[in-house]
């Protein structure tokens, strides 16, 4: 480039000569302009020219980096969406799983520091450039922790994912099949999370051989110091025992409960339909024991109502909790109670029970039970929706500048012209859902006033019956509440729960009356 510069400052004269256009005649200052302009542009293209050939010098040369995974794999999963993930992105314990070896492992890395260049960042263990210094059997150990716990989370997505492949929702329906794949994917988790526990013991408690110092034994002494170290373990291990005698009750023997096994054999035999999955809302470990429980509760509830007397219990029950409520709301039940005798009326009669189990299949209902019909169908979805109001709703009964009783008139408004369409479009016009919306038209505006409205007392006794509602649902849902041996076991459970719980609603409507 120099050489180029020192032939033109020499040999301007000539150079100048060179730079004539036709019909165009330049100043000497002009034509020095246009040099530089051009001797620039060239000066860049050529050094562009050389970076350029000494990048694509170096990306040719052979590197030593190596990114440790399992046999020389990046120890990384790719996402679905692309993206790489880490062994420790996600899943129950990865945080603390780092936390333990960076506090554990940390004086056992420190004599070689220099060997790994990132610690733990990400997951993932690198070296620098040339070091070929062989990893504790800590740090391995610790690496496939991480992806052991990568590949747990990604087969729980997996279980999730399948039981959502429906879009209407959760599935309904556990074929044989399905209930197989999802009862040996749930073994496959329990496994995994066995072994990860048993990992754990091994590379990261401090118990682990992992952590013990190097100790010269003392001649004539090792029959002493085993005898005592067994004996302090051995302590450790009863007190560890005690310890979980105090949860023994969250975890019985299912041996116990022969009426729930069989369920569990009817669900992996022909599968159990359900309209939606209410493992959470119940407090049930797993969707298999909500199934099996529901299948359970079933025929409990058949069993109850076959005798007319808990048949007779459950209709003035009824009447009088839903009557008390409007009362105590201050509006007259007189409407309210037509409809209610209607109601019984028309389930009454056996003609009327085709129609009736269309309608509510229809809506999803699987099995027409009280569980089912009354408590799943009506009462819960009734309290989600109250949990989630339409923005329109919200917005009116928050507007200060309203009066309380503008508010309510308006939410009773809205809420009759939702039922008035639905009740348009029913197939049958004096089926059940007809019955259930003059119900409906009664009682919605009512709780959705007292739960969405200012008047705190009215607010208080809807949340207190919404509350003695979902208790007793985890209650006819737990092993420790109800026997899960016979039907008839059972059904005296659930009767005498149900029965304490209208019993405490009943109490707090009439003392506030």
């Amino acid at each position: 480039m120099s050489s180029w510069l020192y032939i033109i400052t020499n040999n301007w004269p000539q150079v100048t000569k060179f730079i004539t256009f036709r019909n165009v005649n330049l100043s000497t200052k002009q034509k020095l302009i246009a040099l530089c302009v051009t001797t620039s542009v060239a000066v860049v293209g050529m050094l562009a020219r050389y970076l350029r050939r000494q990048k694509a010098t170096v990306d040719r040369k052979p590197t030593n980096r190596k990114i440790f995974g399992k046999r020389g794999r990046q120890s990384g999963l790719r996402s679905p969406n692309g993206d790489c993930a880490s062994y420790a992105s996600s899943g129950r314990r990865s945080a603390a799983l780092s936390n333990a070896y960076v506090k554990q492992g940390s004086y056992i890395a420190s004599e070689k520091a220099s060997l790994v260049s990132g610690s733990m960042i990400s997951g993932s263990v690198t070296l620098q450039e040339g070091e070929n210094q062989a990893l504790t059997p800590q740090q391995l150990g610790v690496m496939g922790m991480e992806a052991l716990e990568t590949c747990i989370s990604y087969w729980e997505d997996a279980l999730s994912a399948y039981r959502s492949k429906d879009a209407s929702g959760p599935l309904a329906v556990l074929s044989r099949e399905e209930a197989s794949f999802c009862r040996d994917l749930h073994q496959l988790l329990e496994s995994a999370i066995d072994l990860q526990n048993t990992s754990e013991m091994l590379f990261l408690d401090e118990r682990s051989i992992l952590f013990r110092g190097e100790v010269t034994p003392v001649p004539g002494q090792d029959a002493d110091i085993s005898g005592g170290e067994s004996f302090a373990s051995a302590q450790d291990m009863v007190a560890d025992l005690r310890e979980f005698e105090d949860f023994s009750e969250f975890f019985p023997d299912i041996e116990a409960f022969p009426f729930y096994q069989q369920a569990l054999k009817q669900l992996e035999n022909s599968g159990i339909p359900c309209r939606t999955l209410r493992t959470d809302v119940v407090k049930c470990g797993s969707d298999v024991e909500y199934l099996a429980k529901l299948h359970c509760l079933r025929l409990a509830f058949q069993q109850i109502l076959r005798d007319q007397r808990n048949y007779l219990w459950f209709v003035d029950a009824g009447r009088q909790i839903l009557a008390d409520l409007l009362l105590y709301a201050e509006r007259d039940p007189k409407d309210f109670l037509i409809g209610y005798e209607e109601m019984l009326k028309y389930i009454q009669e056996h003609k009327n029970w085709n129609e009736l189990e269309d309608e509510l299949r229809s809506k999803g209902v699987k099995a027409l039970t009280f569980y089912d019909v009354v408590l799943d169908y009506i009462l819960m979805d009734a309290f989600e929706d109250l949990e989630s109001p339409p923005s329109s709703v919200t917005a009116v009964v928050q507007n200060r500048w309203l009066s309380n009783g503008f508010k309510e008139t308006a939410l009773t408004t809205a809420v009759w012209s939702v039922l008035k369409a639905k009740r348009r479009m029913l197939k049958y016009p004096t089926g059940f859902m007809a019955h259930f919306y003059t119900l409906s038209e009664q009682l919605s505006p009512l709780l959705a006033w007292g739960f969405l409205g200012p008047d705190e007392l009215l607010r208080d006794t809807c949340v207190y019956f919404k509350e003695q509602v979902m208790e007793f649902l985890r209650d006819i849902f737990s092993f420790q509440k109800c026997k899960y041996v016979t039907v008839d076991d059972l059904a005296e459970d659930v009767i005498r729960n149900i029965k304490t719980r209208v019993n405490n609603i009943c109490e707090r409507l009439s003392a506030q009356s």
